[in-house]
Order: structure tokens, then C-alpha cells, then sequence
């Protein structure tokens, strides 16, 4: 006993005065940390959470023939948002339906999308800082992720959100321009490419994304127009250039836009080429001097309170502007999709609604992709589902 007791006594003693230390936060319940930290002098004015629920039961067919019929959790989401200390506001957002791995570049979980705090340094000018989207043009690329059916291959391919800061400045009520630079990539090279970066393509050492938006309202506020221009580093010597733009029309119970979306890449960053040749002897292999163009068009119309009605379409096309390696020069694919859908609102002034949706969908290959082992083919699809965000706070 008096050896065990040896020995504990010197240990008591070193720890002792870690242990009489002050805390660095004092426990108050009836404070938060922001409160705490600044001693009261700062509040926060208003936080919110919200849940964004999305699921279905969908039937996935292929040229006609059913492939499957599943009950899917398509979008489940957490939401924070809110404002402090009156110039100061922040957002967070969190998927479920993406992996948790850490990305290489941004250091940060590829589940979550939206992490930034935005000051408000004067009534015309804001600063946003942290995880955010691309300020590209366009009125899909925009919408909640819940609130879409389906996307175009464009938005649905890219790597929207991305650390980094911007500045907008507001010319009048009307009117906004956002500057802004971010990462044009969350990982790193070999993550971020289909089949890896192409043999003799040397890595960037900045690979940044500038982009410049103008975002204005005419027509009372009827007519949105929503333009940008973007211009970064995939690779040394290997740009990628966006130019993008939406046109709105948003009065009464009627919403119809059309988006154009086109993308000049020295790597293909999206994919969609890249992957038509995977079936090849030699196996896939990452384009270079790739380019994108989409056409989105759609119309909503509110028929009633309870119910609204839309009709969409995008035609896309995605081609090679200069030869590399097993890739020829010319178009590459053409692809088409047809939307209909009917959402039901069971509550007035409610985010709950309830929708059946119609998706036909075609791949056209030309002979260069079919060249490289790709075939053209159609899809379809009929899904009954609902959707929902759940304001927890």
C-alpha cells in the first residue's frame, strides 16, 4: 500500500495544477458560445434549421425494359442558417447521400456543400467567405437539388460547390455584380479526372476559378436575367473557360426560363466524353480539348393553389475541338430529355408537396463515339414521390 501510494503522489501533484486551471469557457446554458466568447457583446439575431427530405418510389427503365423498381431516399439534407451581430449571416449545409472521405485540396468532408459566413460591409457591398457555388448564370443550376426531378448532364456533373471568396456588389435594387475566386476542384488531380490526369499534363500549382456575374431584374421585377463568365487552371497549360446565362420570366402563377450553358475544358473536368471510352481495347482514358453546350428550357404554372404543372426539356452536346490521342476532332454526343410533372401541395403556405414525374430521356452517339466502343440508347422514367423541408428551428 505505502508502494502504490509512492507512486500515486507525485503523479496528484503534477496533475493537480491542471486540473485548478479555469476552464476556457465557463458552462452558462443560458448563453451561446458566440455570447460567451465575446463576453455579451455580441448576439445572435436569428438561426435556423431546416430538414430537406426527398424520396420516392422510381421505375428505371432502359430502351423499354425495366431495369428496376426501388423506394430511394433521393435527397436528405441539414440545414443552418441564420444571422449575427446584424452585418454577419452564415450557412451550412449537409448531404447524407454523399460520402463522408476528405477531400485533398479544400481539407474539408465531400458531404458537406455549403459552408460559409457572408458581411455585409456597407448597404451595396458583402464579402462571402468559406465553402460556396460557383456563381455561374442560369435558373437550374440554382434551384434546391430537392425541388429538381432530374438535371441537365451539365449541372449534374459539376463540382458546383467550392472553397473560396467572393465579393457582390449592388448597383441599385435591380441590379448585382459578384466577383469571385474559388477552387475549380475539391480533390485532387486522379479524383478529379475520370481516368486520372492525361500522361504528358502537368499539375497546376494554383488551380483556381475567377468568375464575374451580373444578376439584374426589369419588367418589375417580372424578367431575371443571370449572366456570367468564368476563367481558371485545370492543368499547366490546360484552361477551362464557362460562359453561362439564364432568362427568367416570373409573374402570377406562370415561371418559364431558358438557360444556356457552355464549357471549354483542356481536361475534361465532367466526364461525359471522357467516359464513351471505357469499352476500348486500351481501356478509358481522360480527354483533353473537350466542350460542352446545353440548352435548358421550362415552363411551371400554378393551375391552382394546391397544384402546379411543368413541362422541361435540355438538349446537350459535347465534343472534342482539337485531336488527342484516341479522340478525333468533331461531336462525340447529343442528348436529349422530356419532363413532365405534377406536384400536389397538400397545406397551403407549406413546403410539403406530393409529385408524379415523367422522364424520357435519349443518348445519341455519333461515329466517332461509337468508334471508341459507345452505343446510343434511351432511358425512361416514371417516379411518385414526396418532398418535404422540416423546419426544426
Amino acid at each position: 500500500m505505502m508502494k502504490t501510494c509512492r507512486i500515486l503522489l507525485p503523479l496528484l501533484c503534477l496533475f493537480s495544477p491542471l486540473a485548478a486551471q479555469e476552464p476556457l469557457l465557463q458552462p452558462d446554458t443560458g448563453k451561446t458560445l458566440l455570447e460567451r466568447v465575446s463576453k455579451g457583446e455580441k448576439r445572435i439575431n436569428s438561426s435556423n434549421m431546416n430538414l430537406q427530405f426527398y424520396t420516392s418510389l422510381a421505375g428505371d427503365f432502359t430502351d423499354g425494359a425495366l431495369d428496376e423498381a426501388a423506394f430511394k431516399l433521393n435527397g436528405v439534407r441539414l440545414e443552418i442558417l441564420g444571422e449575427f451581430d446584424k452585418n454577419f449571416s452564415y450557412h451550412f449545409r449537409q448531404s447524407y447521400n454523399k460520402y463522408s472521405n476528405p477531400h485533398a485540396l479544400d481539407n474539408l468532408s465531400s458531404s458537406i456543400e455549403c459552408a460559409l459566413v457572408k458581411w455585409q460591409v456597407s448597404p451595396r457591398f458583402a464579402l462571402t467567405v468559406g465553402k460556396q457555388a460557383i456563381e455561374l448564370g442560369g435558373y437550374e443550376y440554382w434551384v434546391n437539388p430537392i425541388k429538381v426531378r432530374e438535371f441537365s448532364d451539365f449541372n449534374n456533373n459539376l463540382a458546383c460547390w467550392q472553397a473560396g471568396v467572393s465579393g457582390n456588389y449592388a448597383f441599385s435594387e435591380t441590379q448585382t455584380l459578384t466577383m469571385q475566386v474559388v477552387n475549380n476542384r475539391s480533390d485532387g488531380d486522379e479524383a478529379s479526372f475520370l481516368y486520372g490526369r492525361p500522361e504528358g499534363v502537368e499539375k497546376v500549382k494554383a488551380p483556381l476559378l475567377g468568375t464575374l456575374n451580373w444578376d439584374a431584374y426589369f419588367c418589375d421585377k417580372a424578367l431575371n436575367l443571370r449572366y456570367s463568365a468564368s476563367y481558371g487552371q485545370l492543368a499547366d497549360k490546360r484552361g477551362i473557360l464557362y460562359l453561362t446565362c439564364g432568362n427568367v420570366w416570373k409573374r402570377g402563377p406562370l415561371l418559364a426560363y431558358v438557360d444556356l450553358m457552355y464549357s471549354r475544358e483542356g481536361v475534361d473536368s465532367k466526364g461525359m466524353v471522357s467516359e464513351l471510352s471505357a469499352a476500348r481495347p486500351g481501356g478509358g482514358v481522360t480527354a483533353q480539348h473537350v466542350s460542352y453546350l446545353t440548352t435548358i428550357a421550362n415552363v411551371d404554372y400554378r393551375i391552382h393553389s394546391h397544384w402546379n404543372l411543368y413541362l422541361k426539356g435540355a438538349y446537350e452536346t459535347g465534343g472534342v475541338y482539337k485531336t488527342n490521342g484516341p479522340y478525333e476532332e468533331g461531336a462525340y454526343r447529343r442528348t436529349w430529355n422530356f419532363q413532365a410533372c405534377a406536384e400536389y401541395f397538400p397545406m397551403k403556405n407549406s413546403e410539403l408537396l406530393i409529385f408524379f414525374h415523367l422522364l424520357y430521356k435519349h443518348y445519341g452517339m455519333t461515329e466517332r463515339a461509337q468508334a471508341l466502343g459507345a452505343r446510343s440508347y434511351d432511358t425512361q422514367r416514371v417516379s411518385l414521390g414526396l418532398v418535404y423541408t422540416i423546419p426544426v428551428f
